[in-house]
Order: C-alpha cells, then sequence, then structure tokens
C-alpha cells in the first residue's frame, strides 16, 4: 500500500473553533441529546430531593406544613377579620385556600428553582457537555416531586371539610400539567435572564407573591374582586389556577375560556421559554 493510499484511508477528527453568535441549535439533535441524558436530569432531581432532606419524615411534614399554616393565616384573615364567608361556608373556603395554596407553590418552587438552577449549575456547565435545558428540568421534576404529598394532605382536607366528591375530579390532572408547561416556560425564561442578570432571584420573590394575590387563591375565580376584573383574564393563573380549583375543589367544570386559556398560556410559555433558553445557553459559560 502506497503512502498516497494511507493518507486517504486516515480521518482524523478536526476541531473547527468558530466566533461564538447566539441563535437556535439544531432542533432534532438537540431534543435527541436532552431525552438521551433524561437520566441524567432525574439523578440531579434526586440528587436535590435528598439534599433539601425531602426523602425524611420531617422534611416531607414541612413540605406540607407550610403551606397549610400560611392557609390557615389568609383563612384567619379573609374569613373571621374581614368577615369573608359565612359559617356554612368555612370549610370549602379552607379547602379551597389549601388547594389553590398547595399548587401555587408548586408553580412558584418550580419557576424559582429554574431561575437559579443555570447559575447554581455553573461549575457543572464549565466542566461537562450537555444540552443546558435539563436544569431547569431536573427542577422542575424536583418541584414535582416535592408536590405530591401536599395532595395526599388535600384529599384529607377535602374530606374532614365535606366537599362533595364528583367526576369531573379526575379532570383536574389536566390544568395541572397545563401548569407543569406553563412553570418550566417561566423557569427557562428567568433562568437564562439570571445569567446576564444576577438580581433576577432577587426580585423574583416579591413578584411571586404579588402574583399569589391577583390569583384565584386566595378568592374563587367567579368570585374576583370587582377592581381585577377589567384585566384578570391577562393573569396566566386566573385560568390555570382557577380551573383547577374548580374541578378538584368544588367537582364544577370551568367554561370553555378557562380551557382554552390554560392551554394559550402553557403553550406560549413552554414555546417561547425553551426558543428563548436554547437560543442563548451557548452563551452561558462565558458570563458565569
Amino acid at each position: 500500500m502506497n503512502a498516497t493510499s494511507v493518507d486517504e484511508e486516515f480521518n482524523p477528527s478536526v476541531h473547527v473553533y468558530e466566533p461564538h453568535k447566539v441563535g437556535l441549535p439544531p432542533l432534532r439533535p438537540y431534543f435527541k441529546a436532552l431525552w438521551e441524558r433524561r437520566e441524567f436530569a432525574a439523578e440531579m432531581s434526586r440528587t436535590g430531593i435528598r439534599a433539601a432532606n425531602t426523602n425524611t419524615f420531617f422534611g416531607q411534614v414541612w413540605l406540607v406544613l407550610n403551606p397549610l399554616l400560611l392557609a390557615a393565616v389568609y383563612y384567619l384573615l379573609v374569613d373571621i377579620i374581614a368577615g369573608g364567608a359565612a359559617k356554612d361556608d368555612a370549610g370549602a373556603r379552607f379547602a379551597h385556600m389549601c388547594g389553590g395554596l398547595f399548587v401555587f407553590y408548586y408553580f412558584s418552587s418550580a419557576m424559582l428553582s429554574g431561575a437559579a438552577s443555570v447559575v447554581g449549575g455553573g461549575k457543572l456547565l464549565m466542566n461537562m457537555s450537555f444540552p443546558r435545558m435539563l436544569l431547569p428540568l431536573a427542577a422542575l421534576r424536583t418541584a414535582f416531586f416535592r408536590f405530591l404529598p401536599t395532595m395526599v394532605v388535600y384529599l384529607g382536607i377535602h374530606l374532614v371539610t365535606g366537599q362533595k366528591w364528583h367526576w369531573a375530579m379526575l379532570l383536574a390532572p389536566v390544568f395541572l400539567i397545563c401548569l407543569t408547561v406553563f412553570a418550566a416556560g417561566m423557569g427557562m425564561i428567568f433562568g437564562a435572564l439570571q445569567v446576564y442578570f444576577r438580581d433576577t432571584t432577587s426580585f423574583l420573590p416579591y413578584f411571586v407573591r404579588i402574583w399569589l394575590y391577583l390569583s384565584p387563591v386566595l378568592w374563587y375565580a367567579d368570585q374576583a374582586p370587582a377592581k381585577f376584573k377589567g384585566f384578570i383574564q391577562y393573569n396566566p393563573l386566573y385560568s390555570l389556577i382557577g380551573g383547577w380549583t374548580d374541578l378538584l375543589v368544588r367537582g364544577d367544570v370551568p367554561e370553555l375560556k378557562m380551557w382554552l386559556g390554560a392551554g394559550f398560556w402553557a403553550v406560549v410559555a413552554g414555546v417561547i421559554g425553551s426558543l428563548f433558553f436554547m437560543s442563548r445557553e451557548r452563551e452561558f459559560v462565558v458570563r458565569l
């Protein structure tokens, strides 16, 4: 074999370094890599759960006790001090607050932990090559598994307060899925912004608290305060949490606009969040 044929058969790996530019990566290979590394995200989530002592008895008790105590505080403020409900409606209102607060804290936990996931995983980004979207998705998984014990407690509250059991309750997971997609999208948006503006996670808790008061958690979706009715439909959580509580707590099938609103906000946040995150993620390492 002559030298020419040997050279032609030799195919070394060639690495070409080009100037960085922001833009979307090839989507099909990206999502293929994302799927292939799903166990990596699951292990990151399990590590986070263990670090937060969620697997321990007292860790799970606190997950439930925190929003339950807040529900009791808000019930005291709204129903006793303000005289917001009749005595025969007290149990229904407390169940509504618990169901709404449990799912709201799931959403806020997923969004806040997703917002902090990229900066918090800085060392991992610098030492490993993987789709960066795994970080907010792992945070979402952690929030979901921390949310599940609260549902067991809610069903007990539903029973104790004498709320009705209805087949419509089986439809509530539809709104939970939409809320999960919405939380994932918001977590990606704020996770990318946190790389550029490090004060984002300092501002978010105040934003979340205001969002809580503007959402149908302390009040029923069909009983929105008069001052909110002009713009309440533009609040994504109005349809997402309003539909959830109507089905789970009251057993009422929401109006069509609630279903359409929940699906719309889930798709918008999911698409915009993922595209924005992917378009910026190749710049994360040099910004950290």
